[in-house]
């Protein structure tokens, strides 16, 4: 396995919607892995291909229920609207107060092709939805009111 170096700020991609996964490969496996490497090396909780530089639709979360990877993930039912502070591996240091739904069902993939319903909330509803945003090109910074350096 390997750590990747996150992609930081606006640059390189992280604006841009990313692309379907049509087949799942032993390199998509490959990035799944990776992937969940990078983000616990980066303390995180969740990680969005396009961090990493590839614009494809897989998301791995851990809010320490174990490891989720989702491959073309999409928010079917949501309900609820909760605000709390969030940050992002890409703006490190970087805070801000972001509205959420407080509860989702995500349908996707799952690294063999099953499909998967997943239903959160709290944080695991937050990191979804965060992770899905990136997908579409949207930043927590897009959604943050009080953005501020974190202490």
């Amino acid at each position: 396995m390997a750590i990747y170096n996150i992609v930081k700020d606006e640059k390189e991609g992280l604006r841009e919607k990313s692309k379907i996964v049509s087949k799942i490969t032993p390199n998509i496996k490959k990035l799944i892995d990776n992937m969940l490497e990078t983000m616990y090396d980066a303390k995180g909780v969740g990680l969005a291909a396009p961090q990493v530089g590839v614009l494809k639709r897989v998301i791995v979360i851990d809010v320490g229920e174990g490891p989720l990877a989702l491959i073309n993930p999409e928010i079917v039912e949501a309900s609820g609207e909760e605000t709390d502070y969030e940050g992002c591996l890409s703006f490190p240091g970087l805070i801000g107060e972001v509205t959420r739904k407080a509860w989702v069902k995500v349908k996707g993939l799952d690294r063999d092709g099953k499909t998967i319903t997943v239903e959160g909330e709290g944080l695991l509803a937050r990191a979804l939805q965060h992770e899905i945003d990136h997908l579409e090109g949207i930043l927590f910074i897009d959604r943050a009111k009080n953005l501020r350096r974190q202490d």
